[in-house]
């Protein structure tokens, strides 16, 4: 099980797709004893890894303090960055406060592109000069890559950028319109596209050694079940059963991308939140409806819970539009099975 904490709304980047619509830090963000009473109650609620983003993380002073308790507590401390404040004195803080890995936003081979996106003429060069400060400390690193339909061709040669510059993984996450995401919703790949790309992925997992992962695209299960190849994971979307996320001010959604308000942790406490939610509860039971609701691989996938909310306008349950698998012996008018 993994938590999610986006330790501020600080970001010196100002990317198109941004979930958290990061840029200056909150008033209310929580203070450093707070932040060790959430990690504390994190691992006391079971969980196993905490992953450190933002905003930009880097940009809270405390993080090094922030990461070497979660360590000390026996978490596993894992970090999601731009990457561009990543110098050779940030590389080495960062493995001796105890991060085990480092995610680096890489969303073009092109640098032109990649800045655009990202809202800086220097993203690029600075998160690839992240990534080579990481190898010579010792850092794991992994890529991350944002899909939409202006790079959803040039994916597979990030793969192979990532695996040239020694990357342990290319995780590869599709576009949900949240935050500013939500002014760039028409490049959203259609669900045609997306399983194309996935298929491409799990047959590109055969050809590389660092680790593929689709990311809000669950439907990958299903693919990778269906033409037999061997990946880990068994489970698409994790959100509010191994998954959760706790927002600057405390707040607490069931993913990143899922503005969905459980509580504050400052008010109800992150266990009972875990605990208690009726919301966490509806998608334990995979309370789904729809297509997502009938399919046989609703247990290994469940559909993007995410995107779903954007397609049904505030429905979590809802079926999941990024997916064109018919259920096998159903046809579908307007959520009816007939």
């Amino acid at each position: 099980m993994l938590v999610s904490w986006n330790v501020t709304k600080a970001c010196n980047l100002k990317c198109e797709h941004c979930y958290r619509d990061a840029g200056s830090a909150a008033a209310d963000e929580l203070s450093l004893e707070e932040g060790k009473v959430l990690l504390a109650d994190i691992y006391a609620a079971g969980f196993k890894l905490v992953i450190f983003s933002g905003g930009e993380p880097l940009l809270r002073a405390d993080i090094y303090k922030l990461i070497e308790y979660a360590r000390g507590l026996g978490l596993v401390c894992l970090m999601g960055t731009n990457g561009t404040l990543i110098d050779e004195k940030c590389a080495r803080q960062l493995k001796k406060a105890g991060i085990k890995r480092v995610g680096i936003s890489i969303d073009s081979v092109s640098a032109l592109a990649h800045n655009e996106f990202r809202g800086s003429a220097q993203a690029w060069e600075k998160a690839v000069a992240g990534m080579e400060h990481c190898r010579e400390a010792g850092l794991s690193f992994q890529v991350h890559t944002t899909v939409t339909k202006k790079n959803i061709r040039d994916v597979l040669s990030i793969t192979d950028f990532a695996q040239d510059k020694g990357a342990a993984g290319h995780h590869i996450f599709f576009l949900v319109a949240t935050g500013r995401g939500r002014n760039i919703d028409n490049v959203i790949p259609s669900a045609d596209e997306y399983e194309r790309l996935l298929e491409d992925i799990l047959e590109k997992q055969k050809t590389v050694a660092l680790e593929l992962k689709p990311v809000c695209a669950p439907q990958f299960v299903r693919i990778a079940r269906k033409k037999n190849i061997p990946i880990r994971f068994d489970k698409g979307c994790l959100a509010g059963t191994r998954y959760i996320c706790v927002l600057p001010n405390g707040d607490v959604h069931p993913c990143p991308y899922l503005p969905l308000l459980l509580g504050n942790v400052r008010r109800e406490g992150f266990r009972a939140l875990w605990q208690e939610s009726k919301v966490l509860d509806d998608l334990r039971r995979m309370r789904f409806e729809g297509k997502c609701g009938m399919c046989e691989f609703k247990k290994i996938c469940s559909g993007c819970r995410a995107a779903a909310f954007y397609q049904s306008k505030g429905n979590y349950l809802a079926e999941d539009l990024n997916c064109n698998y018919e259920p096998q012996g159903k046809r579908y008018i307007k959520d009816i099975a007939v």
